[in-house]
């Protein structure tokens, strides 16, 4: 089993101050309320028309599509999307936490000789390639999220046309399992593969989850069922945010809390540092307890 340590970031609301998607509104001059009002009247819309009931996490997809082939999103692509990720704003601390946290453990003499390593991960409902033409892209080791397939238009470019791949809130626990399980790591892996805990690359208790709220119950459950960390952020100044971090606190369903800054020294940056370090000295004293429990036995000397 690897001694990694993987901290698993939600996008939206916790990595970037708002929604990935706004500077797709931006650049086509749609008012990203407007966009997001007919998002959310979707679900009653079919309901009620046609008797069909939608996933309210990934409706967004298919909108996205009705309003590019409309040419309200003229000419949307997945190149454009990748294009856009360059736009986002991101919280304070983004994306120097990544590397930061990584060097805390790695570039430490104690536990190099375990070759301990800290690892990022982000699972989002968002669309994958906006988040891999970020900046944070180059930190982490595995991006989940939603990919849109294109078709090519009669002018010869591209275009999105259909839904390849989804992630929903409930979803995100597959991805932690993949996570768990290694499946982007060691071919021929896969989610549902039996394996033994002893086996799997990341150990949950070894896994720090970090997102903004309610809609990441499902993945904060797992994690705290397993016995891994997890934390939630809310805007600066959000008293509605924070009052709501708090009640999943009071709740049980996670840990710990903070204002979404995670420069050095703030509480986002400190809890989730302690958390690396907590986990890196409790597989040290595993490692440590392997070793000496051969040397106690001895080493086989002449009898006299």
């Amino acid at each position: 089993m690897a001694n990694i340590i993987a901290v698993v970031w939600d996008f939206d609301k916790t990595l970037v101050n708002g929604y990935m998607e706004e500077p797709i509104c931006e650049y086509y001059g749609v008012d990203s309320s407007d966009f997001w009002r007919e998002v959310n009247f979707l679900p009653e819309k079919y309901r009620v028309e046609q008797g069909v009931r939608v996933n309210p996490d990934t409706i967004y997809l298919n909108h996205f599509i009705h309003c590019a082939k409309k040419g309200i999103f003229k000419g949307l692509n997945n190149a454009m999307l990748y294009d856009f990720g360059k736009n986002l704003h991101f919280y304070e601390g983004i994306p120097e936490i990544f590397e930061e946290t990584r060097k805390l453990i790695e570039e430490d003499s104690i536990y190099q000789e375990y070759d301990i390593k800290v690892e990022h991960y982000i699972v989002s409902t968002g669309l994958s390639q906006v988040i891999k033409g970020s900046v944070v892209a180059q930190y982490v080791q595995g991006i989940w999220g939603c990919e849109l397939i294109e078709e090519e238009t009669e002018d010869g470019g591209r275009i999105i046309s259909e839904i390849g791949y989804t992630i929903d809130n409930t979803s995100k626990t597959r991805a932690l399992f993949e996570i768990n399980k290694g499946v982007n790591r060691h071919e021929g892996v896969e989610v549902n593969t039996k394996m033994p805990e002893e086996l799997r690359r990341v150990p949950f208790q070894n896994i720090i989850y970090v997102a903004d709220g309610p809609s990441d119950i499902p993945a904060f459950s797992l994690v705290n069922k397993n016995h891994g960390a997890t934390f939630a952020i809310y805007p600066h100044g959000d008293m509605k945010a924070m009052r709501q971090v708090e009640q999943m606190r009071v709740d049980g369903r996670i840990n710990m809390y903070a204002e979404a800054n995670y420069q050095e020294g703030t509480t986002a940056y400190m809890w989730i540092c302690h958390k690396i370090k907590e986990c890196a000295e409790r597989i040290r004293k595993r490692e440590r307890e392997k070793i000496s429990v051969y040397a106690q036995v001895g080493t086989p000397k002449h009898l006299t």
